[in-house]
């Protein structure tokens, strides 16, 4: 579930891949383990902070990969958009 990325700031952390999809009303992350929706992607980040709840106590801060769903984009804009939404989530977040 867990792999080790280096970051650009030269520390390593856990990261955990997952997939990020739409439905047309809600977005979806999911992997394996675990699956979660939500209406917006703020929504979507904080349910899967506190889905891994667990994991975060033990690692204290983790990194979620989220690799876009190409299948929902046209499949006439799909060579412009491999990489277009794919998103690093860095848990815990941070309150502003």
């Amino acid at each position: 579930m867990f792999f080790t990325a280096q970051r650009p700031t030269g520390k390593k952390r856990k990261t955990i891949e997952m997939i990020l999809d739409h439905d047309g009303s809600n977005w979806i992350l999911s992997n394996e383990r675990l699956t979660v929706a939500a209406g917006t992607l703020d929504e979507l980040d904080r349910k899967i902070e506190r889905a891994l709840k667990e994991d975060l106590e033990r690692e204290k801060k983790l990194d979620i990969f989220m690799a876009f769903n190409n299948e929902v984009i046209p499949m006439w804009m799909r060579p412009y958009m491999n990489h277009y939404f794919n998103r690093i989530l860095e848990l815990p977040l941070q309150s502003h």
